[in-house]
């Protein structure tokens, strides 16, 4: 009698209810994935090659996972990142690499940035410069150091002179006064710092020499840069414009100023800045106000870690108090090119196998790897409204079967029953 093939569909069926209840119980996992129950027939056959084509029932070959891409939600988590695309995320587990689809990151007290059962995300790191060195990816360790103050070398400032302005060169010494307005037509400041990060304020004062020509004075922390020998100020430069207004055309490149030590004004004594290449070669000199459109210095003075951000590409930026940011290192991800072949660990983990092949790595957005998203998360790709409809499928071909083995048991009785 045909009780086998009956039992066989109650086991199939039964199976394929536990793969839909495992995925609808996992639609709200971020970064999980759909899997599918795939079943086989079977039928009976001799040593010569004839058997039973009725077939004997059926059984479940594999259970698929299926990796397509799920939807990506905003969370309000920087640290939360979601691949846009195929990918994973390796993971460190108890010295295995492992690979998951799942972005929720965290911190923890060593500067590591590990999952919730802490495994900790593989990348490569940076250097003090802020440089990414690529190589065999370890463990993304954050730095918990500030960043070292750096001197400035260079100044550049975009500026318009006023024409129409009148000549305020006195007749006598000194060329200028600084506590005298009359004595010069314009100034601005810009704080530039020294090696050890000390800021140090420089002013700078227009002083209109002539029709066309303007000198260029400079104070640190209230001190003239440059004096003449009788130990009064002196400009550090004198410009000089075209009839149109245009680009001086002197200087015509950047002219080379040497700070000298001072008192700043909390009283603390700073350091010289010997060097400085200050560039006024786009200024000009209009009918119009004076204004200073751009005035930039590339110092800046120590700072501490303030806060860290995860760009498209898996680099982590580092950013500090005060201003400056650099990379800390950069997140890998790989492919394979049979992603059915992993092994699911559970904990929204998988682990690479013979039939998967080994990992493809490299960094977001590299060959056909995704992108990262920072403060977001892939949702499961389980698709609820057809889940639930393949459990109606599936009860049905469950009550089916029953229904078989049922009727294949009147059928047994009946002929137990003959007399």
């Amino acid at each position: 009698m045909s009780f086998q093939q009956g039992l066989s569909g109650l086991n199939a069926a039964s199976k394929n209810l536990e793969v839909i209840g495992n995925n609808v119980a996992n639609a709200n996992t971020f970064g999980a994935k759909a899997s599918r129950a795939e079943f086989g027939d079977m039928y009976a056959s001799a040593l010569a090659g004839s058997g039973n084509a009725i077939g004997i029932g059926v059984n479940l070959q594999a259970v698929t996972q299926q990796f397509s891409q799920g939807n990506i939600t905003t969370t309000a988590n920087a640290m939360d990142l979601a691949i846009n695309g195929s990918g994973f995320f390796e993971v460190r587990v108890n010295g295995q690499t492992q690979y998951t689809r799942n972005g929720q990151f965290q911190i923890n007290k060593d500067g590591y940035i590990v999952t919730n059962q802490g495994g900790q995300l593989l990348g490569y790191p940076a250097d003090g410069n802020g440089v990414i060195q690529p190589g065999v990816a370890s463990p993304l360790q954050l730095p918990t150091a500030g960043i070292e103050p750096a001197a400035t070398t260079e100044i550049a400032m975009e500026m318009n002179l006023d024409s129409r302005a009148a000549t305020t060169l006195p007749a006598t010494t000194p060329m200028v006064n600084f506590s005298d307005a009359q004595t010069y037509n314009n100034a601005t400041s810009l704080t530039v710092y020294d090696q050890r990060g000390q800021d140090v304020a420089l002013t700078y004062y227009f002083q209109k020499a002539g029709t066309d020509t303007w000198n260029v004075f400079v104070t640190a922390n209230g001190t003239s840069v440059s004096v003449d020998g009788a130990g009064d100020p002196a400009p550090v430069t004198t410009m000089t414009f075209p009839t149109s207004g245009g680009a001086p055309t002197a200087p015509t490149g950047p002219i080379t100023l040497d700070i000298p030590a001072s008192t700043n004004a909390a009283g603390a004594q700073t350091l010289a800045i010997p060097g400085i290449q200050l560039d006024l070669t786009a200024a000009t000199q209009y009918g119009a106000g004076f204004g200073v459109t751009n005035l930039t210095q590339d110092g800046y003075a120590p700072g501490q870690l303030s806060g860290l951000s995860i760009e498209s590409d898996g680099i982590v930026m580092a950013t500090y108090s005060n201003g400056q940011s650099k990379p800390a290192g950069q997140i890998e991800i790989s492919t394979f090119r049979n992603t059915q072949g992993l092994r699911p660990l559970g904990g929204n983990l998988w682990a690479r196998t013979y039939e998967s092949g080994d990992p493809v790595v490299g960094t977001p957005g590299q060959g056909n790897l995704g992108v990262l998203q920072a403060g977001a998360l892939e949702d499961s790709n389980v698709d609820l409204t057809a889940e639930l409809v393949n459990m109606i499928t599936a009860q049905r071909v469950y009550q089916a079967n029953a229904q078989s083995i049922k009727t294949t048991d009147q059928v047994l009785q009946t002929l137990v029953n003959l007399r």
